[in-house]
């Protein structure tokens, strides 16, 4: 029978009130416990002078100083050296027993002569109805597990007495069983002590058993066991601390033929478990596992000392403790319980099929084959903006990486986050990837209202305004337009900002949704990059609320949102910056040429005021030969007082930040008509301001429905549905001439064609994608534009603003001019030969662009003149891209990009594509992410609650 307790208290201050609080009110418990403790060693780590005097007034039979540095396991071995009595007690500042506590433990010692050690029930120290453990057990591959964390205490577990081990506060050990173990293994780092003290205690012959009526009120300040994860710092500490722990027992329970094998399979293990943390939703942890496996690869002294002392001690086989340990069956009830108890679903259903939304798509999918009914026999998309894709999915990735680019005299730089979208696009047809622009030009209405009816879902529960959502997103201008002339960044943006709002708007509730965001954001910038600086402001602003209104919960997830857009433009950034260009990185990807969008005078800006982007009025110029247009972009007037009134309703902090976004898109676009960044030829094109208007429209639009959705009292519900349909109604009368358009011939789509270079020189491309051409076009200004295409066509993924929006001339640049003057000149015999030294084969001479001047026809003859006569061109004629001359010559092969360019591409590559993996396994809900998330509402902030 014990005849003497001492109890051991560790105090770490940490220069808080409840270091000094929580001692106090543990001193205190220690004092009321009817069966007193014989002997109390207090060691103090740390110097805290409040600390200090409270320890010095408990009474204690000694107070020890210790670094602040020192881990619970060395506090208790130095607090051993002056131990004394049969039984030795546990506990730390933030362990406040019951006044039964220890009389109980005591009990169980005297009744139980192979007990090694009890253990008490452990309980939130300001709720004791709350279990925070009883008793722990573990895998068998090592992993711990708490059998009754966390859980309402109903007395259910009061009835388990043997365990494998148990938590290390509060625990009584026998004094000879502590000192034949050696105390707590340091290698722990502060997690599983008291697991591992059981393992060891089995090993000996000894029981663990547990004492639920001795209760123990427990903080969780960390000084023994493991913090409670009331912070993101905690929380990873925890998370370090128990992998290190894990790591350690494996290999220090492990046969010693498989220590070797573990250890070897720490580092691959390490990168398995964070792509799971990923998986998981918990990015946070991945640091913590890392730290853990580094600690454990050089942690090898630890573990030979820690399996030197089992060595020893140990008198029974491992397989006495495989009864108690958990196996993979009771593992999953326990998390099937766990997932049983969450709070109720707060979320109702989607209600796409029986809100309307299928009929939605279903009914643009029927608009759309009627508005372009050719395009389903076209195998590739012409005009306007639009060119041919490269021929296979390898070229299209190709061109989306750093390294040479498909036009140049050995151009080698980085590739526009756009080329990523459209190799993304192409491969979801990889025979035939320019047939894949055509399958999204027939899918664009029916997706645009999928993704405007799923962002309604965000606005308000009502199925009409979710439909009317989707119909006005599907009939904005924006949209027509850019599909009307052929833009195919646009259409794409436009397709993704409602995806963006919907993943976005609810970043801050979960890893999922901030996973999806960030791709999709990452999309949008690489699509429209005239949209970075308002959605830059809009993402600064969604921070700020997060530390605001949640005081910082979740701003890590709206942080995230960013990185991958960061790292995917960084290449093209960091090059823009460094030939000093930063406004080229505002310029349109894609195919540079000018549209009939909208000046940057008076009338030009009062149709942006309107969403319209075009000086035709989205067609309506000519559309009814006779009638005045004056009205016209008065139809879109009634969703814009809808959205007005959405700051005067009950959810005014919702249409308070939809109109800021709205006003962001119109700044967006007003700016836009006046900046010129990019140049086809010899003509500077401003920016598209459709990119900026379907932001604007997309706030817009979310006012609108915010207004509609609680703007009307009940008994008006019938007005509110007869303004939703006469918004549809108003704007598919805009909508008209440009749904119209491709059967009235005045849509700038056309079949094809396939390459835009001559069919002769497009055979030879097929054959050898590094054939050459020089393409020399008369500006009707005067003087010639020259360049040099690489292959059998010039492809929409092998555009670059790089180039497009150069502003200097480099040697390349200055090379090509220096050949041209050559070439159309007779003064220079030597001009073929240095086409053939760059690996050019060809030589088109291409027509104007528009209507043809007197000054760029007598170029162009003159040009023939000079060329027909030069030896070692031959004509291979008239073809309907120009005039085409053939090199006769042998040509050297193009010159290649160095050994140094091919590892830079692939590091920003890995870089790249680390991130995007990255998002994309954030971005794939898990059973917990989907419980979760039922328990919020759909809708965000509903009605006045908008800091949800």
């Amino acid at each position: 029978m014990p005849a003497r307790v001492h109890a051991i208290l560790v105090v770490r201050p940490d220069g808080r009130t409840p270091a000094a609080h929580h001692l106090r009110r543990t001193l205190a418990a220690l004092a009321e416990q009817s069966r007193r403790v014989d002997a109390l060693t207090i060691v103090v780590c740390g110097d805290d002078a409040g600390v200090t005097a409270v320890a010095a007034a408990s009474g204690a039979e000694s107070v020890i100083s210790a670094p602040a540095s020192t881990g619970f396991a060395a506090a208790t071995a130095m607090a051993t050296l002056r131990l004394s009595g049969d039984a030795v007690w546990i506990l730390a500042q933030d362990t406040a027993p019951e006044p039964e506590a220890l009389s109980r433990l005591v009990g169980a010692l005297e009744l139980g002569p192979s007990v090694a050690f009890a253990a008490p029930k452990l309980v939130r120290w300001d709720d004791r109805a709350e279990i925070v453990s009883l008793g722990v057990s573990m895998t068998a591959f090592g992993r711990s597990v708490g059998l009754a964390d966390h859980e309402l205490d109903q007395g259910q577990h009061d009835a388990r007495e043997d365990v494998l081990g148990a938590d290390i506060r509060g625990i009584l050990v026998r004094t000879e069983v502590w000192r034949e173990l050696g105390g707590i293994d340091r290698g722990l780092v502060g997690a599983d002590e008291g697991l591992d003290l059981g393992v060891r205690a089995r090993l000996i012959g000894g029981r663990v058993l547990l004492v639920p009526t001795a209760l123990v009120a427990v903080a969780g300040d960390g000084v023994a066991g493991l913090p409670a994860p009331l912070t993101g710092a905690r929380r990873r500490r925890r998370a370090f601390a128990s992998r290190t722990a894990e790591l350690h027992r494996r290999l220090a329970y492990a046969p010693p033929p498989a220590v070797p094998f573990l250890w070897l399979a720490i580092l691959p293990t390490a990168l398995w478990r964070s792509v799971l943390q990923i998986v998981r939703k918990r990015p946070s942890l991945v640091w913590p596992e890392w730290g853990a496996a580094a600690v454990a690869t050089v942690s090898l002294p630890a573990v030979a000392r820690a399996r030197s002392r089992i060595r020893t001690t140990r008198t029974v086989s491992w397989a006495q403790l495989a009864p108690l340990r958990v196996t993979r069956r009771d593992l999953r009830e326990q998390l099937d319980d766990d997932a049983d108890s969450t709070a109720p679903s707060r979320r109702g259903e989607l209600r796409f099929f029986t809100g309307g939304g299928a009929w939605l798509v279903l009914g643009a999918v029927v608009v759309s084959i009627g508005a372009f009914p050719a395009l389903a026999a076209w195998p590739v998309l012409g005009g306007g903006g639009l060119e041919p894709l490269a021929a296979t999915a390898a070229r299209l990735w190709g061109d989306a990486a750093y390294g040479l680019r498909a036009s140049g005299l050995g151009t080698i730089g980085p590739a526009d986050p756009f080329a990523a979208v459209l190799a993304i696009v192409g491969s979801l047809w990889p025979l035939e990837p320019s047939r894949a622009l055509v399958v999204l030009w027939l899918l664009a209405l029916p997706l645009s209202a999928l993704g405007g009816w799923f962002a309604a879902t965000r606005v308000t529960d009502r199925p009409l305004l979710r439909f009317a959502g989707g119909a006005i997103w599907a009939l904005a201008p924006t949209l027509l337009a850019a599909l009307v002339q052929g833009r195919p960044s646009a259409v794409i943006a436009h397709l993704l900002l409602p995806w963006l709002f919907y993943a976005g708007s609810v970043a801050h509730r979960s890893w999922v949704a901030s996973g999806a965001a960030s791709v999709v954001f990452a999309a949008v910038a690489a699509s429209a990059p005239s949209l970075v600086p308002a959605l830059i402001v809009i993402w600064l602003a969604a921070v700020i609320l997060t530390l605001i209104l949640r005081r910082g919960r979740g701003v890590a997830r709206v942080i995230w949102l960013v990185v991958p857009a960061a790292l995917l433009a960084a290449p093209i950034v960091w090059h823009q910056l460094r030939v000093g260009n930063p406004l080229g990185l505002l310029a349109d990807p894609g195919l540079t040429w000018l549209g009939g969008q909208v000046g940057a005078d008076t009338a030009g800006r009062a149709l942006l005021a309107a969403g319209i982007p075009t000086s035709d009025i989205v067609g309506w110029v000519g559309f009814v030969p006779g009638w005045p247009t004056w009205w016209v972009p008065l139809l879109a007037a009634p969703v814009a007082l809808l959205a007005l009134m959405a700051p005067l309703t009950q959810r005014w902090a919702a249409g308070v930040a939809l109109l800021v976004i709205a006003a962001l898109g119109l700044a967006t676009a007003f700016a836009a008509v006046g900046i010129s960044v990019a140049f086809a030829q010899s003509l500077p094109v401003p920016l598209w301001p459709g990119a900026g208007l379907s932001l604007a429209w997309l706030g817009v639009l979310g006012g609108a429905l915010a207004a509609l959705d609680v703007g009307l009292a009940p008994r008006l519900a019938a007005a509110r549905n007869v303004a939703a349909v006469g918004v549809v109604l108003a704007l598919t009368v805009l909508a008209l001439p440009s749904l119209s358009a491709m059967a009235r011939g005045t849509a700038l789509l056309s079949n094809g064609p396939p390459s835009t270079l001559p069919a002769y020189v497009s055979a030879a491309g097929r054959e050898d994608p590094d054939v050459g051409t020089m393409i020399l076009t008369p500006q009707n200004a005067g003087g010639v534009s020259a360049r040099v295409v690489w292959g059998g066509s010039e492809t929409l993924n092998g555009q670059a603003t790089m180039i497009s929006t150069r502003v200097k001339a480099t040697a390349a640049d200055e090379a090509i001019a220096s050949l041209t003057a050559d070439l159309v000149t007779s003064t220079t015999d030597a001009a073929v030969a240095v086409l053939a030294g760059h690996g050019i084969s060809f030589v088109l001479l291409a027509p104007s662009p528009g209507a043809e001047s007197d000054t760029a026809r007598a170029f162009r003859l003159a040009a023939a003149t000079a060329l027909d006569q030069r030896d070692g061109l031959d004509s291979v004629g008239e073809t309907a891209k120009g005039v085409l001359w053939r090199v006769t010559q042998p040509t050297e092969p193009r010159a290649q990009a160095s050994a140094s360019v091919h590892e830079v591409a692939r590091g920003i590559a890995l870089a790249q594509l680390a991130a995007v993996a990255v998002a994309l396994l954030l971005a794939v809900p898990t059973a917990a992410s989907r419980r979760e998330a039922r328990r919020t509402s759909r809708v965000v902030g509903p009605h006045w609650q908008e800091g949800r």
